[in-house]
């Protein structure tokens, strides 16, 4: 039986939508923490233009790996093994990295690794997209937010919602500029960046 989620169920379609516009002149996409491989499957489908580069932890690879022989088109590649706080990253490229529901199930040191490891990744002119529930000025943007926080951080302490504005801070070191940030359902957000 393959790993499912239902988050991700609810969420590909308007993900899609932003992404769409978003990867419109990109070729290459790499997957950071591709889970259950539903989003990649899906993406891939419906952005044929894309060859789209799964990655996780060891331990989320043989679900992932079982969905995309199952289910993947043409353009979905393989997934291979990324963890973002070990030293050896894959030698994977793209003109894209996209990752959802990740940042906020990471430790804090996770987060800044991930963004610290994008120039090995993400190739000159690239576009970053990131799509989970953030806090603005240290602030929830809705109380089942904060709810949803709490329960992260009872179940891990190093879990929980970042905010954006740190997150952000990030990405610029990185030589990012935030493009958009768009407004999802369920009290997410998509952010978009661009190098």
């Amino acid at each position: 039986m393959l790993p499912f989620s239902d988050a991700c169920e609810r969420n590909k379609a308007p993900i899609l939508e932003v992404l769409r516009a978003a990867f419109a002149g990109c070729t290459r996409v790499v997957e950071i923490g591709a889970g259950t491989g539903q989003h990649a499957v899906h993406f891939a489908r419906h952005l044929p233009h894309l060859w789209w580069q799964p990655t996780d932890r060891a331990e989320h690879l043989p679900g992932l790996a079982a969905r995309v022989a199952a289910e993947g088109p043409a353009n979905l590649a393989a997934p291979v093994e990324l963890d973002v706080l070990q030293a050896g990253w894959p030698a994977v490229r793209g003109d894209a990295v996209f990752s959802a529901n990740t940042l906020h199930i990471m430790s804090w040191p996770a987060v800044a690794a991930l963004f610290a490891g994008l120039p090995r990744v993400l190739e000159p002119g690239g576009v970053l997209a990131i799509y989970g529930p953030f806090k603005y000025q240290g602030r929830f943007t809705t109380d089942s937010n904060a709810a949803f926080d709490a329960m992260l951080r009872e179940r891990d302490p190093q879990s929980g919602l970042r905010d954006f504005e740190a997150v952000n801070a990030l990405a610029e070191v990185a030589g990012l500029v935030l493009a958009t940030d768009h407004a999802m359902p369920a009290n997410n957000q998509l952010l978009v960046w661009k190098k």
